[in-house]
């Protein structure tokens, strides 16, 4: 998958999230999962819409398109959170950490929380410490 998807609509938003919380589904279990009534031909345009995208694949099975996220919910929005970093603090993620630390968008617990992920993270990675 591509590094810098397109962005997504409501009703495409709406979608994936049913397929990453339910997958791999059908259209029609989308249609019965979703908000609001749509025609089951909405869809699979939706859903078509998602694959040309870049955020969905089909397999078939017998006649019926199955659907399944090409990645995972968690990685998709480090790759937006990525591309946000990079364009309003020049690739900075310090940067945006410590504006949500001081905007109370974090707090003490969060953070240490986020500290334990990174060092298990670079644990799992080899990464010695700094």
């Amino acid at each position: 998958m591509d590094d810098r998807l397109p962005d997504l609509g409501d009703l495409e938003h709406e979608v994936m999230q049913i397929v990453w919380a339910h997958g791999p589904v059908t259209a029609e279990i989308v249609r019965e999962r979703l908000s609001r009534r749509l025609k089951e031909s909405t869809v699979r345009t939706v859903l078509r819409r998602l694959e040309e995208k870049g955020y969905a694949r089909h397999t078939v099975d017998g006649r019926t398109y199955v659907y399944h996220a090409t990645e995972a919910r968690a990685r998709v929005a480090a790759k937006a959170v990525q591309r946000i970093v990079d364009w309003f603090c020049n690739g900075s993620m310090e940067e945006v950490l410590v504006g949500m630390v001081d905007n109370a968008m974090l707090d003490q617990q969060q953070l240490r929380a986020l500290a334990d992920q990174v060092a298990k993270a670079k644990k799992a990675r080899g990464v010695k410490k700094e």
